[in-house]
């Protein structure tokens, strides 16, 4: 199983080449608060001094630090010395690639430089991580990440959030489950107040990846010691607890080496806790470490590869969207242009491979405004609005001359049917102008669903929305043209024979009207009003009449069977006369009549019309317009020049499956055998 940390090792220096984390690679994290020693604990791991030192806070961005274990250098020079670095450790930074250190001075100068230039000289933090990757044949394979201590006070230009900011620091490396968790706390401390413990246990509450690390057992204060701490007796720790003796200041000032620490490391815990003094120090907390994290590499390592494999197929997905660079633009300019156009006639017609599911869009948009919107207007105009009793008289009076009319003349009909008949040219012009504009934004639902293609040419795209539009626009007043034709035929001629016109204004029962002052008598008989003859003198006039004068027009003969008390008596300033009032419901059933003819026309042309004229017409000519517009050969650099985000998002893209293709490579080399 140890060939499973130089695996992760080699991921995380393939995921570390693009700059952000994307998977989550078993770590150990080292944690606590400022001053607790957790950054000595690490040097002592490592065997060497490379980490900054001086007073206050000293760890102010993550230090993500690798071990690679390698043979000696008399080793590997008896092996193939030719193929690797004549030096016993030597380190590499991610920041200076190119650069092979052998002088820890110059690793620690290296690390104190660059956390200055992202983080400047006056104890500011950064949340950047700086890599580090150490190789020696005294060390084990290991990946350590040392934080930021917590800390309660703001020095320097830290900023008065401090503490909060260094907690959700460190809160966002230990609450990845894929890392261990290695919680310090200095032993001349109370345990119960640790910072560090507290921490871990709100992220790991059952304690499957904290280990804990009780640091300054020399400093305990003279007749104490750290037996029940050690033990688990006060805080129990499902890892367990390992003690360590840090080099005090006195040691770093005389130049103390970790060799030497190391030995009187042990001396100590030999003398203080000679029953405990196997099971703790910095070289069993290295074993301990190894150990643990290969299982844990272990158990991370299925769900690792799943999500390799997961993010592989996701970004070959990704940067096929973005297509490849341009080689032919004359093939690729045709293959946009008939695919937006495709993609513009599949949602008209309803056969688009991606239906909208939130809203009508297209050809059903436009079915509703035909069927519903429009069909709903038209309905709702009362044929007779606006439209007095007095406007009705009058008409029939100026159609007579100066003669009175013993018949009422067709001409009024015609004249106030005409009245009423234009009102339908209003909605139907802005049914006309509701489908233009549905056909407007079924380019902005093609653009939409063509994003990756019309993104990545945006000059392109602002082109095919203009030839679009420009079309729409050519179109628009030609069937606004052809819809006032449509009134205007209906206005040229009113057919008074239409075989709908008589039965459709007569079918309607008889209407009970209430007696009036106008009535003397109970029948027909016994009407009088004021200038008007008895009804014997007309019938008389009637039965002296030639056949061929009886039989006027179907209106006529039809008014004949009319029985004149059901006709409702109009509202006006004075009492209408008998005449009066058969003449104006006449007028009303008819002009009634003939207006639900020509709307029924009208509801039926109007979308015929708009179809033709300007859907279908767009549809059939739309491919030939864009490529007449567009398809030529000075237009060609210019519409296909790729967007600089475009460009820059596919190169991206490239480069992670290229490191996921890596990886995937890496974990595949792993057998079975080695996971036990």
């Amino acid at each position: 199983m140890e060939a499973l940390t130089p695996v992760i090792s080699k991921l995380q220096e393939v995921f570390s080449v693009v700059g952000r984390e994307i998977i989550q690679l078993p770590q150990i994290v080292v944690f606590g608060s400022q001053s607790s020693g957790k950054s000595s604990v690490v040097e002592s791991i490592v065997g060497r001094d490379f980490l900054p030192k001086g007073s206050g806070i000293m760890t102010r961005r993550p230090l993500i630090l690798q071990l690679v274990h390698v043979a000696s250098l008399e080793e590997r020079q008896a092996t193939s010395p030719e193929t690797y670095i004549q030096a016993e450790e030597w380190a590499t930074f991610l920041h200076n690639r190119q650069k092979i250190f052998t002088d820890y001075h110059e690793i620690q100068k290296e690390i104190s430089n660059e956390t200055e230039r992202i983080t400047g000289t006056n104890k500011a933090i950064s949340l950047a991580p700086l890599y580090l990757k150490i190789y020696s044949s005294k060390v084990l394979n290991l990946t350590l990440i040392d934080l930021p201590g917590l800390t309660k006070v703001p020095v320097g230009d830290q900023p008065p959030d401090i503490e909060v900011l260094v907690r959700d620091l460190n809160l966002s490396y230990l609450i990845k489950p894929s890392c261990l968790i290695l919680a310090v706390t200095a032993a001349n401390t109370d345990m119960s107040t640790s910072e560090s413990l507290k921490l871990a246990r709100e992220v790991d509450p059952d304690g499957r990846r904290t280990l804990a690390v009780i640091t300054k057992l020399d400093l305990m204060d003279a007749g104490t010691d750290a037996m029940d701490v050690l033990m688990g007796r006060v805080i129990p720790v499902k890892l367990g607890i390992i003690g360590v003796v840090n080099r005090n200041p006195h040691d770093l000032k005389t130049n103390k080496s970790i060799c030497e620490a190391l030995y009187d490391e042990q001396a100590f815990l030999q003398k203080k806790y000679p029953s405990l003094a196997s099971q703790n120090g910095t070289r069993f907390l290295a074993k301990t470490l190894n150990r643990l994290f290969m299982y844990h590499i272990r158990d991370c390592l299925p769900e690792l590869k799943t999500r390799v494999n997961v993010l592989t197929a996701q970004y070959q997905s990704v940067l096929q969207s973005y297509g490849q660079p341009v080689q032919d633009h004359n093939a690729t300019l045709l293959q946009i242009i008939t695919k937006f156009s495709t993609e513009y006639c599949s949602t008209i017609e309803g056969t688009a491979k991606n239906i909208e599911t939130s809203e009508l869009c297209g050809g059903a948009r436009i079915c509703y405004i035909f069927h519903e919107i429009f069909c709903r207007t038209l309905k709702s105009i009362d044929p007779l609005a606006g439209l007095s009793v007095l406007d009705i008289l009058t008409a029939i009076r100026n159609a007579t001359g100066p003669r009175p009319a013993l018949f009422i003349p067709e001409v009024s009909f015609e004249l106030l049917v005409k009245r009423q008949i234009k009102r339908l040219e209003e909605p139907s012009l802005r049914c006309v102008e509701l489908v233009h504009e549905e056909l407007q934004r079924v380019i902005q639902h093609c653009s939409t669903y063509n994003t990756q293609e019309l993104l990545r040419f945006p000059k392109l795209h602002e082109a095919i929305v203009e030839v679009v539009t420009a079309l729409l626009k050519k179109r628009l007043p030609i069937t606004n043209e052809m819809v006032h034709n449509l009134m205007a035929i209906e206005l040229a001629y009113i057919n008074t024979k239409h075989p709908d016109l008589v039965d459709m204004a007569f079918v309607s029962p008889s209407i009970s009207i209430p007696k009036s002052d106008a009535y003397q008598g109970n029948g027909p008989r016994c009407w009088k009003s004021e200038g008007d003859a008895d009804d014997s003198v007309p019938k008389e006039r009637e039965n002296s009449r030639s056949p061929s004068q009886l039989h006027v027009s179907p209106v006529t003969s039809q008014i004949r069977a009319i029985n004149f008390l059901d006709v409702p008596l109009p509202s006006t300033s004075r009492k209408l006369s008998r005449r009066e009032q058969q003449d104006c419901e006449i007028i009303h059933r008819l002009i009634r009549s003939y207006f639900l003819i020509v709307r029924k026309n009208i509801q039926d042309s109007v979308p015929k019309t708009v179809m033709h004229f300007l859907v279908n017409y767009v549809k059939e000519h739309l491919q030939s317009e864009l490529v007449g517009r567009l398809y030529k050969a000075q237009l060609l650099d210019v519409l296909l020049t790729e967007s600089k985000d475009m460009a820059q998002q596919r190169n991206e893209a490239a480069s992670m499956l290229k490191v996921l293709q890596q990886a995937n490579q890496t974990i595949s080399e792993i057998r079975e055998t080695q996971l036990w």
